[in-house]
This record gives structure tokens, C-alpha cells and sequence, in this order.
């Protein structure tokens, strides 16, 4: 299936991007937020070079939708990394107590920097950082215990960016979300729109569907026990055997929405991102 690539509008991207290094310079912490269904693709190209030598805290959100051997499995490789991932469920608050006595303990290095030249410490100051719709407001949210941040799928234009006093000792800065100008890696994109953490994006839903079941097939060769057993049999009645993702999704469609392919493809990304397909990675620590 031959698609133009997956592309977004960086207009106004780049201008969040640019409000959002100016307040970097007075931050301590930088809360990194990535999808634990793909680490690796929902990992910002730049991030190293904005965080520097500040302190940095990975979260893992929806740790809810990925089985408890790919956690594990993550946390091991993070470690190889010299990496210790904070795995979270904001809209559960799973995680999240942990997750702010981190980000409490990263900032407290740098008060301890001011008592020692003989300053008054002050609150710590954070920032979320991440791709569009990893969940981001669900954990600033939580980390509030009230509802004070909407979210929203568009990159770079969910809000301004403001700070807000979680507490007496920790303030936080609310950045939206960011996408690379370019996504030069097509592969990450394709995962990134599977997962819905793009944004308004321009992309094929048929292609990023078949992609879909071309990477359960993928895992379920390289690792079977990440996946439940069947997924897709077990929600559609239509067993994947040896098919390609483009027949797969040929065959739903005859079967089920009268040859349709669109709405065939709906159904299967809207049934994995709400998780009706079941606990699934689609990525796996490189080996």
C-alpha cells in the first residue's frame, strides 16, 4: 500500500517549541512522558539536548495497556540504559505518589546547591514533557488531585504554557505537546499514529491499520507470550493465520462493514486504543 508519508504542520509546533525552551532555563526537573506501548518511538529526538544537565524523571504512562511481562521487560532494558522508569496509569493514579516524591527528590540536589552557597531553598520547579496525548494533563491532574488541565490531541496548541503550585514544595510547569518538525523515521510515525499519540495528523487510517496487524504478527513470531492469546480472533471472529495486515483488513471488511475497508480500519485502531483488543506492546526492548 503505497501512502504519502505521515506528516504534520510545524508552524505551530515550532512555536511551541520556542516558548518552551525559554521557560526550560527555569526549570530544575524535567518530567519525561512517554506511551509504554512504544517507548522508543514516543521518545522526542531533542529531549537530551533541552534537558542537559538537569535532572530527568521517565515516566511510562499507561503502563495499564502492556502486559506485566513487558514492563519488566522495559524496566531491565531502561536499567541497561542507566535509566530507572517510573511506569504510571494517570487516569487511575497508578504510580503517581512515587512519581512526585521523584520529581521532589531529583529538585532537591539543587536546593541543596543553594544551601550550600548560603541561599534560601525554594520550590521546586518541574515540566511534563512529551509527544501529544501520552497523557500528559490526566498526570498533571493527578499530581494536583484536581482537574485544573484539559487536554487536547493537537501538538503545540493545546495551551499556553503556565506554571501551577502543586505544592508548598513543587511547582509545575504545563508545556503542550511536542512533535519533531521532521519525523524523519516513517516506522516511528506509523506507531505513533496507531497509538493515536500524534496529534492532527495527516495519515492513511487503512495504511496505519494494516501496519497495526502487521506488527501483532511481527510480535507474535518474536515473542508470543507479550501478547494475549488470538486478539484479534477473539474480538472479530476472523483468525490472522499467515495473512499480511492489507488482506487481514480486506477480509474484516468483506466480513464484517460490506467490503468497507474504512470503516473496518476505524474499528480496529479505535478497539486497540481503547484497549478491547487487550493488553498489547507494540514495541520490545531492543535486544
Amino acid at each position: 500500500m503505497s501512502s504519502p508519508p505521515i506528516q504534520w504542520y510545524p508552524g505551530h509546533i515550532a512555536k511551541a517549541e520556542k516558548a518552551l525552551l525559554e521557560q526550560l532555563k527555569k526549570v530544575d526537573v524535567v518530567l519525561e512522558v512517554r506511551d509504554a506501548r512504544i517507548p522508543l518511538a514516543t521518545c522526542h529526538p531533542q529531549i537530551q539536548q533541552w534537558v542537559g544537565n538537569k535532572e530527568r524523571v521517565l515516566v511510562l504512562n499507561r503502563v495499564d495497556m502492556i502486559p506485566p511481562q513487558a514492563q519488566q521487560a522495559w524496566l531491565e532494558w531502561f536499567k541497561t540504559q542507566g535509566t530507572f522508569p517510573h511506569f504510571t496509569n494517570a487516569n487511575q493514579g497508578q504510580g503517581i505518589s512515587v512519581l512526585a516524591q521523584s520529581a521532589m527528590a531529583a529538585g532537591e540536589k539543587m536546593n541543596q546547591r543553594r544551601r550550600d552557597r548560603g541561599m534560601l531553598p525554594r520550590p521546586v520547579r518541574a515540566v511534563v514533557i512529551g509527544f501529544p496525548n501520552v497523557g500528559k494533563s490526566a498526570l498533571i491532574n493527578r499530581l494536583l488531585k484536581r482537574r485544573v488541565v484539559d487536554s487536547a490531541r493537537r501538538a503545540g496548541v493545546t495551551r499556553q504554557l503556565r506554571w501551577i503550585r502543586i505544592s508548598d514544595q513543587l511547582e509545575l510547569l504545563d508545556a503542550p505537546g511536542v512533535l519533531p518538525s521532521r519525523l524523519a523515521d516513517q516506522a516511528a510515525a506509523i506507531k505513533l499514529a496507531i497509538c493515536d499519540d500524534i496529534g492532527e495528523a495527516a495519515y492513511d487510517n487503512q495504511r496505519v491499520a494494516a501496519a497495526l496487524v502487521d506488527r501483532l504478527q511481527h510480535i507474535q513470531t518474536q515473542a508470543p507470550e507479550m501478547l494475549p492469546e488470538l486478539p484479534l480472533q477473539a474480538r472479530y471472529g476472523l483468525e490472522l493465520g499467515k495473512l499480511t495486515g492489507e488482506s487481514y483488513l480486506a477480509q474484516l471488511a468483506e466480513q464484517r462493514y460490506q467490503g468497507d475497508k474504512e470503516r473496518a480500519a476505524n474499528q480496529l485502531l479505535n478497539d486497540f486504543r481503547k484497549g478491547l483488543l487487550g493488553a498489547i506492546p507494540l514495541e520490545l526492548p531492543p535486544s
